[in-house]
């Protein structure tokens, strides 16, 4: 994820009708490009983090990989839709302009039948070979991403808050894809996943605001945004994240060093976010950033192995 602010360039694209000419690795790197590889890799790794926690024997190789298929098609079903929807506004952003559907690679009817095919495929997959609850759970945050949360960027700077539940599933969905119910313990995983997701995109948000500005998104903290804010917000979710951060080892799913390492980069986590509230600069957002992206798989792989030696120990 680059972190490079750019001058948003004062030329639209025109729309594209028809995809242009590539040859078949091309064609492949802009299919890679509409699943976004970079969020595919993190949803793999919370589904298979909340399916190792909701596992309560020896863990099935065949059920993980079918839940990894299933959720990860849904995910990139939700990105694929997620870039037909906002073809006009990628055109006016830097960061976004080279995308396949704003520079022309791939037709708006393509990356819409893409998306729509993907997902379906992806929750049929689920219900056929996991169970009835993951395939619904991972339908409705797909509805969730693609029908509420992208047109919201274009409203209200709520998307955030919106976006971050379809975020904070991919665990949720590991644990009920392991046979477990929507208790105590999936609330935990995705307490943490939802506000993990503050301080990072808060940060992103900041250094981009200029990008996403220019391009008519209400994305927090706005182009004049008021000085403090953004971090003062990006603080109060890593307040919050701190103790919740904690439930899962509290409910019995990780033990002592879980603790630990919780507490440990929460801490570091909440004190870059006092350091990017006390002097918002482009180094104290990226070093937010940075923080975010150690905290959260280190985190999670810690939670995943604390949790298999009290198996393997009990």
């Amino acid at each position: 994820m680059s972190t490079t602010v750019e001058a948003a360039p004062n030329a639209v694209r025109p729309l594209a009708t028809e995809s242009v000419s590539l040859t078949g690795s091309q064609r492949l790197m802009d299919y890679l490009s509409l699943m976004r590889p970079r969020i595919a890799l993190m949803v793999m790794i919370t589904v298979s983090v909340g399916f190792l926690l909701g596992r309560q024997g020896e863990p099935t190789t065949a059920q993980l990989w079918h839940a990894i298929v299933g959720v990860v098609l849904v995910a990139a079903g939700s990105s694929a839709f997620n870039q037909w929807f906002e073809q006009t506004t990628d055109r006016r952003m830097r960061r976004t302009e080279d995308r396949p559907l704003p520079s022309g690679r791939m037709a708006s009817a393509e990356v819409c039948g893409l998306g729509l095919t993907w997902a379906i495929v992806g929750c049929s997959y689920l219900a056929w070979t996991v169970n009835p609850l993951t395939a619904m759970l991972a339908g409705g945050t797909f509805l969730l991403y693609a029908l509420v949360y992208t047109p919201l960027k274009r409203w209200t700077s709520l998307c955030t808050a919106v976006g971050a539940i379809p975020g904070a599933m991919p665990p949720v969905l590991g644990w009920t894809a392991a046979g477990q119910p929507l208790d105590v313990h999936a609330a935990a995983l995705f307490g943490l996943m939802f506000f993990w997701q503050f301080p990072h995109f808060l940060a992103i948000a900041w250094l981009y605001r200029d990008d996403y500005a220019s391009a008519g998104l209400r994305m927090l903290p706005g182009v004049h945004p008021q000085p403090h804010v953004t971090g003062l917000l990006a603080t109060v979710y890593a307040v919050c994240l701190l103790p919740l951060s904690l439930l899962p080892g509290w409910l019995g799913l990780g033990g002592n060093a879980y603790l630990v390492v919780a507490f440990l980069l929460g801490s570091a986590y909440l004190a870059a976010s006092v350091l990017f509230a006390l002097q918002e600069t482009r180094r104290s957002a990226r070093r937010v950033v940075w923080v975010s992206l150690v905290y959260l798989p280190t985190v999670l792989a810690t939670l995943a192995l604390d949790h298999i030696l009290g198996l393997t120990a009990g």
